[in-house]
């Protein structure tokens, strides 16, 4: 992927929702549908300026933060808070088309294009980092994306900032990684499908926190919802068609039966239909609740009739190539 300067795209965690709070394997890509950069609203652009405008207040708010964070000697950047709170009162915003709240890394974007405009001798991304580089940026990335959630791993920010498949291994061990389309049937593809509403991530998280403590829902999670999780990991990127298909429906209908409170009610029927006729399986695309799904399927021009018929559109993510 060419990497346009000062573009910063969205991401998808295409593996690893929720199971990666229990340490298991994560992948995650950049998405360049969504996209997002900094820019002045005074400049000759023509922008919803409503939204330019509120974008300019939540940086300035989002500039306590940081200032607090540097003057308590607390931040683990250097990032240059005089020259962002400058820039905030010459109009500055986030231009962006991610939308919030959809599981697609909206505040990682942003995280990213301010970490490379402001925090000075940023690593730069036009090299493969080594582990232990890629741990540090992915720690300093965590604590300027905390303002927006509370909590964050990094991840978000850091596919955004290097526009770069990462392959998680665990939380100490992160990766470039490539997938191999050609390998891969050239019919399939990977999908998003909009419920028309936000999800609310904490809420959700705590709710998956709390099952957890039972031992018998945490048994389920380690015994099946992990290793069928890796190994569809380990089956895409190794292109192994048929068995990453095989694991993926039965990651979908662990999720179906396990992860019910975040599938939106009336996208249930959607996500069993596709286990039903094996055309399609769905997973979660962020926190859920709303907010993106993500689908894959082995025949997209079937998938696409399939749901149409429940007056479901899709969203293209990921298209397999012919190798001819």
């Amino acid at each position: 992927m060419k990497k346009r300067p000062g573009i910063f795209y969205a991401k998808i965690l295409l593996f690893g929702e929720y199971s990666i709070l229990c340490d298991s394997m994560g992948l995650t890509i950049p998405y360049t549908h969504f996209k997002g950069e900094l820019s002045f609203i005074n400049e000759d652009k023509y922008t919803d300026l409503d939204f330019a405008t509120s974008s300019n207040k939540l940086l300035k708010e989002y500039s306590t933060y940081i200032r607090n964070l540097k003057e308590s000697g607390k931040l683990k950047c250097d990032f240059n808070i005089e020259a962002f709170e400058a820039d905030i009162d010459k109009s500055l915003y986030f231009e962006s088309s991610i939308p919030q709240g959809y599981g697609v890394g909206s505040s990682g974007a942003l995280v990213a294009a301010l970490f490379e405009k402001y925090v000075i001798g940023a690593v730069a991304r036009n090299q493969k980092l080594p582990k232990e580089e890629m741990l540090v940026l992915k720690d300093q990335l965590a604590q300027l994306e905390s303002y927006f959630h509370g909590t964050s791993s990094g991840m978000d920010p850091l596919n955004c900032y290097l526009k770069h498949p990462l392959l998680i291994h665990n939380k100490k061990d992160i990766s470039m990684v490539g997938i191999p389309r050609y390998k891969h049937d050239q019919k399939g593809a990977i999908f998003l499908i909009n419920t028309g509403k936000p999800g609310k991530t904490s809420g959700l998280v705590n709710t998956f926190l709390d099952r957890c403590k039972i031992d018998d829902y945490m048994s389920r999670v380690r015994e099946e919802m992990i290793p069928l999780n890796d190994q569809c990991i380990k089956s895409l990127i190794k292109g192994e068609t048929k068995r990453f298909f095989n694991t993926l429906f039965s990651l979908s209908a662990f999720l179906y039966e396990n992860l019910e409170p975040m599938i939106p009610e009336a996208f249930k029927k959607v996500w069993r239909q596709g286990l039903e006729s094996q055309s399609y399986y769905l997973k979660l695309c962020g926190s859920g609740g709303g907010g993106f799904l993500l689908g894959f399927t082995e025949d997209f021009e079937k998938a696409k009739k399939d749901l149409r018929k429940l007056d479901i559109d899709i969203i293209p993510v990921y298209r397999n190539l012919s190798n001819s």
